[in-house]
């Protein structure tokens, strides 16, 4: 089992990196012919990346759109952003005294996730208008987030596990051995949601993550009026239409 798991973490964990930075990469080579950036907007690259700072770390325009949406999202991505920072414990050694003095944190983060999940979950079944347009996907999403948190919390408050054991586990990987994993029940439910998570993450919408800073409306500096926006592609077209060439 402990063999079956580290194979299923390698391969996770290489579909997650290889299909993020494909995505990417597609992202960052797709023109953008138009210049839309959503106005009020910034007319100067550094007010671009003030403005994308804004809506990375403060959810900005979604703060403009929908209060109660606005809270239960922030408390849900803060708190998954501490609970991944409390997790580096288990992959370095020894561990950054930044991730420890997180550790406190980090453990009850683990509710104010359960908290944001629920309360998106419950706007995409209550909401008639979000309802309508919500695919199965977006529940199913919703659910295993929601269950990898949950099991987690049951891990740190009811039923413990050996932790030097896991961290020795993951520690291994990284030299390719296949140390021994807790057959707790447990460990292997969390660790295999978070596989799953790591495998449909480049195939999923939660690909808003890095697809933010690609966004058109958000970085491009509106300066339609001082400068041409002329897209790679179509500048090539427009040098062959010109005479002489």
């Amino acid at each position: 089992m402990s063999t079956l798991y580290a194979l299923l973490f390698i391969a996770a964990t290489i579909t997650l990196v290889v299909g993020v930075g494909m995505k990417i990469r597609q992202y960052y080579k797709t023109p953008a012919p138009l210049k839309i950036a959503t106005t009020p907007a910034p007319t100067t690259p550094s007010g671009v990346v003030l403005r994308i700072f804004r809506e990375v770390v403060f959810f900005e325009s979604l703060f403009k759109g929908s209060k109660w949406t606005w809270i239960f999202s922030w408390m849900f991505h803060f708190a998954l952003l501490l609970v991944i920072l409390r997790h580096f414990r288990y992959f370095i050694d020894p561990v950054w005294l930044p991730i420890q003095l997180i550790q406190p944190f980090g453990m009850y983060a683990g509710f104010a996730m359960v908290i944001g999940l629920g309360g998106l979950l419950a706007r995409r079944i209550l909401v008639d208008r979000v309802r309508y347009i919500s695919a199965p996907s977006d529940y199913l999403m919703l659910i295993l987030l929601l269950l990898i948190a949950l099991s987690g919390l049951m891990m740190t408050f009811v039923v413990h596990t050996d932790i030097v054991a896991v961290k020795d586990f993951f520690n291994n990987l990284f030299t390719f051995g296949w140390g021994p994993l807790p057959m707790d029940f447990l460990l292997l439910l969390h660790i295999g949601l978070v596989i799953v998570l790591m495998i449909i993450f480049p195939f999923s919408k939660l690909l808003h993550a890095p697809g933010i800073f690609f966004s058109p409306s958000r970085n491009q500096v509106d300066n339609p009026r001082e400068q041409r926006h002329l897209a790679p592609w179509a500048e090539a077209l427009e040098k062959q239409d010109k005479p002489g060439n």
